[in-house]
């Protein structure tokens, strides 16, 4: 969990290092966290160590950070209403979790930069154009489940794929 939460912490800060410069000249940023829950223990200790890696790189709560976190609770059709909650806040940057969250961040702007963290297939969904060059505003690391799947099928033997596809049936 912790090696997850400073992935984060490193992409974010991906984005947030053009502000430096300014943020010494005493300017408050806001971070957007669009996530899932703030109740689920896993969801909690990955966004706490979030906070405490921007800590580690200078980003203090207060100081020249604020954090707006708006959470869905397992409602996904709510993650439009509370994306454009966070554009209404004029945040600099927001930070969420897979497609389904990049997809509510990016149907409230297409200027405001989305860090996105566990993306199995950014490139195929239509958020990056390509991993090299993501384009637009939309950035952050991808898990390659899709890639994986297929390499898996590549180093499997068809006979064995035959019989696991049985068992799952």
């Amino acid at each position: 969990m912790r090696r997850m939460g400073l992935a984060m912490v490193f992409t974010a800060s991906l984005s947030l290092a053009p502000l430096v410069a300014e943020a010494q000249a005493g300017k408050v940023y806001r971070i957007g966290i669009l996530g899932e829950s703030a109740s689920d223990p896993s969801k909690a200790r990955l966004w706490q160590t979030f906070r405490l890696g921007l800590r580690d790189l200078g980003w203090i709560e207060g100081r020249n950070i604020l954090i707006e976190s708006r959470w869905n609770e397992g409602d996904s059709a709510r993650l439009p209403e509370l994306a454009a909650d966070l554009v209404r806040l004029r945040v600099d940057l927001i930070v969420t979790q897979g497609s389904t969250y990049v997809q509510g961040a990016r149907t409230a702007t297409s200027s405001i930069p989305i860090v996105f963290t566990m993306h199995a297939d950014p490139v195929g969904t239509g958020h990056v154009m390509s991993l090299a060059r993501p384009g637009g505003n939309t950035t952050g690391l991808a898990l390659l489940q899709t890639e994986t799947a297929k390499a898996l099928k590549l180093t499997i033997p068809p006979s064995v794929l035959g019989r696991a596809d049985e068992v799952i049936k």
